[in-house]
């Protein structure tokens, strides 16, 4: 593989935040229609605005600041402090222990935490398996480290009460030779949660053939009414097996900080902070402070936010549930609605560029997150409430407009 090919892969035009980038010429032109009136409103990434970040984060960032270089230079795998305070909030919300200074690195992000973990666990002609539909840079960094993806089918609309990922393909999969396991627990972009079942038989599988998973579990704090949660860490599998991934970026819209975490392996954390030493060197010293409000936000803040997603996304199904050929599963945990839509006239991402252009709506294509989702988008809807709604009905004028 070219070191060209290799970024080519990379392509970021159609990113989850980024809009896409204008079309010229005919193309462009067939795509501009009238226009609809409306704030922009982009679906790419949640709004923290209208859903600011919990309470007190500032001041804990402030207090960091202060405090100077103490703060400011780290560890590389963090400040110990901070990462033995988080050991014992994580094994209580997960149920198992967790080892802070030995099998914990906080990251740039839960990004930066997924390329460490994937970097160490990766290399050149290993088998990785993946979801599909499932969160886009999974795919890309398998690409990059030149693994050898093999696809594992998450069959969302066909079931209720699981993920509906199908266990066969992950079982011949690990058969065949993977030896890592990459997946999102809720999943983005569908946010269906993994059912107790499913993650067992994740577990067992990993455990029979000695592979390796890593599990992002970014959104598992925002779990809508009637639905639970299971983390795959606390079942029986190897613990030397098991990356978690998590960070306050999403449900606590502490995004702008930049900080996530990678626990599980003493190894495999020790490869990740080698690999972070020379890539970033630590996350930012002084956003590491805020991760001292993070599992400590005022009693209520959390049920609230999560009431307060719910609303916005029982909005949303009605609008799109209204229009014939629309299948949309209904958001289980997260930020994030998946519509399938019917046939158009258009291809998916021309689709895209037309509500941009043509609504002022901007959503990130399927095919980001699988190859098999030309017709479907994704919505980020940590928005406005009332914005959100007013988009989401201008997404369905467009699909009527452009209905093959």
């Amino acid at each position: 593989m070219t070191i060209q090919s290799k970024f080519s892969r990379l392509g970021t035009d159609n990113a989850p935040g980024q809009e896409v980038r204008q079309r010229a010429g005919a193309i462009e032109a067939k795509l501009r229609g009238e226009k609809l009136e409306g704030r922009t409103v982009d679906f790419s990434h949640g709004d923290v605005d209208a859903h600011p970040p919990t309470p007190g984060a500032f001041e804990v960032f402030a207090e960091g600041v202060a405090k100077g270089a103490t703060q400011a230079y780290t560890e590389y795998r963090g400040a110990l402090s901070i990462r033995e305070a988080l050991a014992e909030r994580l094994a209580a919300f997960t149920g198992v222990p967790v080892d802070g200074r030995d099998g914990m690195i906080i990251t740039p992000g839960t990004q930066g935490a997924l390329f460490l973990a994937v970097a160490s666990t990766v290399t050149r002609g290993d088998k990785v398996a993946i979801v599909q539909p499932d969160y886009f840079a999974n795919r890309k960094l398998v690409e990059f480290f030149e693994g050898e993806l093999v696809p594992v089918r998450l069959a969302y609309q066909d079931v209720e009460g699981r993920s509906g990922i199908d266990l066969c393909q992950l079982e011949d999969a690990f058969a065949a030779g993977a030896k890592v396991f990459l997946f999102s627990n809720p999943n983005n972009p569908v946010g269906v949660v993994y059912s107790r079942e499913e993650i067992e038989s994740i577990a067992a599988l990993a455990s029979r053939y000695g592979a390796t998973v890593i599990v992002d579990q970014l959104y598992a704090r925002q779990i809508f009414t009637g639905y639970v949660y299971t983390h795959l860490r606390a079942q029986k599998i190897d613990a030397e097996n098991v990356i978690t991934i998590m960070g306050p970026s999403k449900t606590e819209s502490l995004s702008g900080y930049r900080l996530g975490v990678g626990f599980g392996s003493r190894e495999i954390v020790g490869r990740m902070e080698k690999l972070q030493a020379i890539v970033s060197l630590r996350a930012g010293g002084y956003s590491q402070a805020v991760l001292r409000t993070w599992f400590d936000e005022p009693h209520g803040w959390m049920a609230q936010r999560i009431r307060d997603h719910e609303a916005i996304r029982d909005d949303l199904l009605e609008v799109f549930r209204s229009i014939d050929g629309i299948r949309v599963r209904t958001t289980e945990a997260g930020s994030y609605i998946f519509p399938t839509l019917p046939k158009l006239t258009l291809s998916g991402l021309e689709f895209v560029s037309a509500l941009r252009l043509q609504a002022n709506v901007i959503v990130t294509p399927g095919t980001e997150f699988s190859p098999f989702s030309d017709n479907c988008v994704r919505l980020n809807f940590s928005q406005d409430r009332a914005a959100a709604v007013a988009a989401s009905q201008r997404l369905v004028t467009l699909v009527e407009r452009y209905r093959a």
